[in-house]
């Protein structure tokens, strides 16, 4: 049987954005919150640059016309999926790698709305019923259990964090709208051009908000440039594979199947900083492979 090329892609960027968001949260602690953000776009848009070229050749095809809908649409998409990131990065600060992964991991409920509501994306019982299950599995590894401290300040982390998943919806929901407004261009060259697009916007409006507001983190940045060059190569190929997803799928079905992230950061989390998973964790992870399940069988 063949895998559709849209489930390849997801797993693929759901993998390198895992290794991404442990790079980032790294960095977070030399450069503070929004160096760290813009590390991602910064450093990431030299290898969308050499991938839209890559692909023009590849596919024979010509560069698409960005019109205003595209423009929007991508601006909206880069707007917000820098708040989003500074939200996680911050929550990252104060709870586990693996926690606030998964508070974040509530998006593809609102984003199954977002796609309805503003791109006409089908949303089916079935699907609607993967989504719940799959974030229901994300619900149930963030809730505290009773009798047990927190590891973090109170409800600040979570509360930033659920933010951050609302933030990253709309981001995916305006980057699949920038996807489809280039059509009939063949689904690669849609991909890499909304990828480029996104992050030129996103590395010119936080390089000049470090220029007016925080020097020193735009300065840090370059100074640790083997990590943040590490970190922007990591986000430009997860966002590269997410938009192949957005131009093949509707985004509740991409980011539905990117809720595997989440056990891929609690293996990170393990062999990165030593934190063991609960029983409570373990079942919310086969809720979230339930769901995933469920998702694929009614394609």
């Amino acid at each position: 049987m063949t895998i559709p090329l849209w489930i390849a892609a997801t797993l693929v960027a759901a993998a390198a954005q895992t290794a991404r968001n442990a790079t980032q949260r790294h960095l977070t602690e030399l450069l503070g919150t929004v160096g760290a953000t813009q590390v991602r776009f910064l450093y990431g848009l030299p290898f969308a640059l050499v991938f839209l070229p890559s692909v023009l050749a590849l596919t024979g095809e010509d560069l698409p016309r960005l019109d205003t809908e595209f423009l929007v649409f991508a601006l909206l998409g880069a707007v917000t999926q820098i708040t989003a990131t500074a939200l996680m990065l911050a929550a990252m600060r104060s709870r586990s790698f693996s926690l606030v992964t998964a508070y974040t991991k509530t998006e593809p409920v609102q984003v199954a709305v977002f796609g309805l509501v503003v791109l006409g994306d089908p949303l089916t019982l079935w699907i609607a019923a993967a989504v719940v299950v799959a974030t229901s599995g994300v619900i149930l590894t963030s809730v505290k259990p009773a009798g047990v401290a927190d590891a973090g300040p109170g409800a600040r982390p979570v509360l930033l964090g659920l933010a951050a998943g609302a933030f990253f919806a709309l981001a995916a929901t305006s980057f699949r709208g920038a996807t489809l407004a280039l059509e009939p261009a063949s689904f690669l060259v849609r991909a890499t051009t909304t990828l480029v697009s996104g992050l030129a916007i996103q590395t010119v409006l936080l390089v000049i908000w470090l220029l007016a507001f925080n020097r020193p983190a735009l300065v840090g940045s370059l100074a640790h440039w083997r990590s943040s060059l590490l970190a922007g190569c990591l986000g430009a190929l997860a966002s590269q594979f997410w938009y192949i997803g957005f131009a093949l799928t509707s985004a509740a079905n991409v980011r539905t199947l990117g809720l595997v992230e989440v056990p891929m950061a609690y293996g990170a989390a393990y062999a990165m900083f030593g934190q063991m998973p609960s029983g409570r964790e373990l079942a919310g992870m086969a809720l979230i492979v339930i769901g995933v399940a469920l998702l694929l069988l009614v394609q």
